[in-house]
């Protein structure tokens, strides 16, 4: 290329994208290059433009990042041994970590080759490129040998590392957005990771106060203080924390309108600090651009939660931890939020912290102020639409019953955000009164939950519910009648609000129904057996491995976690007995109470969750035959394995008995069932005929006396689908007729499959 351009290079980073602008020449005191991450490209380069609208102003700094050369991307695969702790001092470990570094490289015109190894901010000539690796391997490895094996790992979560030309030719407009024009002092560094809610407000893009503040009435001379403190809003989720900080902006930008102030609030979190900040200390590095940048003109950051500015990095160190003295000495204003129980946790970790922030508590609001809140909120989102006073009500009362994990009003304000998106997709709003058979339907939808649950015009008693769940748990009506009796506590409303929905022990054999009973209680609640968040407890069984079920984060998939993005679900604890008595105590305050703090000290809800726990204990190993387990004491041997508190958090054991052969009949008619649905099989229109001889071979066959029925979908996979697989893809004229599935002895047609 002859035009001179910028260089991205790009990558994949736990889901997001980074970038950062590659420049020609490093000097020894340099700021760290232009970087941003995003949910996908555009939204990367947006930020990049900012941040280079900033630099034009230094002409020689911007030349820099122009390049005309084209790179091409390779990699270098090194063996690091990491630091480790050895009679109180540090010596290197025996064990290697393979990392893989990419290395971008370009030919000069001289011959020689530049080469650019993003992850150091290295740039070297080599005079060849056959001994980059070689050279590479040996500065990289002299560069990590003894780093902390922690900090070494963030190497190893990098993918897709690329390096493309880059030319905004939209950067003026992108400029116009980031901030208020009429503000010319540069600050690039909280261009690229915050938005400024004064410009938004005053461009109408914050959302909508609703309704009138008395915390924020008392609280708002402490903004207009001349050297106001840090603030620190406490609070559940939901109350208005967030608002809270949306009315400061709204109160900044009457004082910039009547020329008292010009001061900004910008908003951003932990993540997006972090956001494409690979290379060594440069996280640090633009935390103390963002401090400078604040104080010089004592604008407001606004960071979110508490807790994950505490949260220590891959070195030992936080946000936090720099941000400190200038919070302590009043010289950086920041405003953060968290719960009861994060407050405590930060004030273990930094109480000076802590200490410097002045406290504002913002509690649920009463009951009577919900329902004005609601009709104001409605008629700022659409005027024309309209709750009847007794939608209204009925709209309270089912978030009030079935989402616990959220507080009033901010659930009611999520809910009807939705709402009127899906109205306003279905078709442009023409305006309607909504009645309470409308709410019912709706809530149903956003929820999952079946409206024969959370409608009182719908009779669901435990019969009926238990109907539902013995249509696909076969040979267990006993589990099916005692997991109903759960759920029609929770309809009728007699539940507890602060444990979960329920808490049940599955005991039995092997291949029984036991994990199939947790799918269908994940299907009728929620319409999808994806909401079952399953855990291998076997996987948890050495010293400390409890604390992986509390990990958060870019890539965590812990319990916590899955439950903290989808907190209405059914969680199976598989194989409970295997776990480490760690495991138990921590499982204790979620069956008891229905919370779970996460390795950030963040409270998880569990209120909406059934908790189903499954075992074996107690089925006695057998070797031939249907029924040949039927001896057994599953409810004796758990209660004997297990302590009596847990025990007691229960609020059944649920004993699982051995299938017989008609049962597991019954199970393969309801597989081959399933088989029917296939896309392949109904776009050829083909369908399968079961006879019952065929249908008690597979059951004989696909049963095991250890294993249960367990071996039978496999079995329908190698005997049923594999041939039938292999027809389909040898004929493609092969479609449009009845395929027996029988067996030798019944004179099969030719176009039968015999098990």
């Amino acid at each position: 290329m002859s035009k001179p351009s910028f260089r991205i290079y790009w990558v994949t980073c736990a889901g997001k994208r980074a970038g950062t602008l590659m420049r020609k020449v490093e000097y020894l005191f340099d700021t760290p290059p232009p970087a941003a991450t995003g949910d996908d490209d555009d939204e990367v380069l947006t930020s990049l433009a900012r941040q280079v609208a900033a630099m034009r102003a230094d002409e020689e700094d911007l030349t820099r990042y122009l390049w005309t050369d084209d790179f091409e991307v390779r990699k270098v695969d090194v063996d690091i041994h990491p630091q480790t702790a050895a009679g109180g001092a540090y010596a290197i470990g025996a064990s290697e970590i393979p990392l893989r570094v990419a290395y971008a490289a370009t030919e000069t015109p001289g011959g020689a080759w530049r080469v650019l190894v993003p992850r150091f901010g290295w740039s070297l000539v080599l005079e060849t490129l056959e001994v980059a690796a070689e050279t590479l391997r040996a500065m990289i490895f002299a560069a990590m040998l003894g780093e902390k094996a922690a900090w070494i790992y963030d190497f190893r979560r990098m993918s897709d590392e690329t390096v493309a030309a880059w030319e905004p030719s939209e950067l003026d407009a992108w400029t116009r957005t980031s901030r208020d024009p009429e503000d010319a002092e540069p600050v690039p560094v909280l261009d690229a990771v915050a938005e400024d809610w004064v410009f938004r407000a005053e461009k109408k893009r914050l959302p909508p106060s609703v309704g009138v503040d008395p915390i924020f009435d008392q609280h708002a001379p402490l903004f207009d203080r001349d050297k106001p403190p840090s603030v620190l809003l406490v609070g559940p989720s939901g109350t208005g924390k967030t608002a809270f900080v949306r009315r400061i902006a709204r109160q900044l930008l009457d004082r910039k309108r009547d020329k008292q102030d010009a001061r900004r609030l910008w908003a951003t979190s932990a993540d997006r600090i972090l956001a494409g900040m690979v290379y060594l200390g440069m996280w640090q590095e633009r935390c103390i651009e963002i401090a400078r940048e604040l104080t010089a003109r004592g604008d407001w950051l606004y960071v979110d939660r508490l807790v994950d500015l505490c949260a220590p990095q891959s070195d030992g160190a936080s946000i936090a931890d720099l941000f400190a003295p200038g919070i302590v000495d009043g010289e950086l204003r920041v405003i953060a939020e968290c719960d009861e129980t994060e407050l405590l946790r930060c004030r273990q970790r930094n109480a000076a912290l802590v200490d410097a922030f002045h406290v504002i508590r913002i509690d649920e609001p009463a009951a009577g102020h919900v329902l004005p809140l609601l009709a104001i909120y409605q008629e700022k989102k659409d005027a024309k639409t309209a709750f009847h006073p007794e939608a209204a009500r009925r709209l309270v009362r089912l978030l009030g019953a079935f989402r616990r994990d959220v507080k009033f009003p901010g659930k009611v304000f999520s809910f009807l955000d939705w709402y009127n998106a899906e109205r306003s997709a279905a078709s442009p709003s023409d305006g309607a009164l909504i009645l309470p058979r409308d709410v019912v339907a709706a809530y149903s939808r956003w929820s999952g939950l079946p409206v024969e649950l959370i409608s009182d015009d719908h009779p669901a008693g435990a019969e009926t519910i238990a109907d539902r769940l013995k249509r696909a748990v076969v040979g267990q009506d006993q589990a099916c009648a005692i997991a109903a009796r759960v759920l029609a506590r929770l309809k009728a409303g007699l539940d507890d609000p602060e444990r979960p929905v329920g808490t049940l022990f599955f005991a039995g054999p092997t291949g029984v129904g036991k994990t199939e009973l947790a799918k269908q209680l994940a299907t009728y609640l929620f319409g999808a057996p994806e909401r079952m968040v399953r855990v291998d407890m076997s996987e948890y069984m050495n010293p400390g491995a409890a604390a992986r079920l509390l990990e958060v984060g870019a890539g965590a998939h812990s319990l916590a976690e899955r439950v903290r993005r989808e907190p209405l679900c059914v969680v199976l604890l598989d194989e409970i007995e295997k776990a480490h008595p760690e495991v138990f105590d921590l499982l204790l305050g979620v069956l008891g109470e229905g919370r779970l703090t996460d390795s950030l000290g963040r409270l998880v809800d569990f209120r909406m969750a059934v908790i189903c726990m499954t075992s074996n204990l107690g089925a006695r190993e057998s070797r031939s035959g249907f029924h040949a387990a039927s001896q057994h004491d599953h409810v004796g041997a758990v209660r004997a394995h297990f302590r009596p508190e847990l025990l007691g958090r229960l609020d059944a054991i649920v004993s699982f008995r051995p299938l017989g052969q008609a049962e597991v009949e019954r199970i393969v008619t309801l597989e081959i069932e399933k088989v029917r649905r296939r896309p392949g099989l109904v776009a050829r229109h083909l369908e399968l005929q079961l006879s019952p001889k065929a249908r008690a071979r597979l059951a004989e066959r696909g049963f095991d006396a250890r294993l249960g029925a367990r071996p039978l979908r496999r079995l329908i996979e190698d005997a049923v689908i594999a041939p039938l697989a292999v027809r389909m893809s040898a004929e493609p004229s092969f479609r449009d007729r009845a395929i027996e599935i029988t067996t030798a002895d019944e004179s099969p047609g030719p176009d039968a499959i015999v098990v």
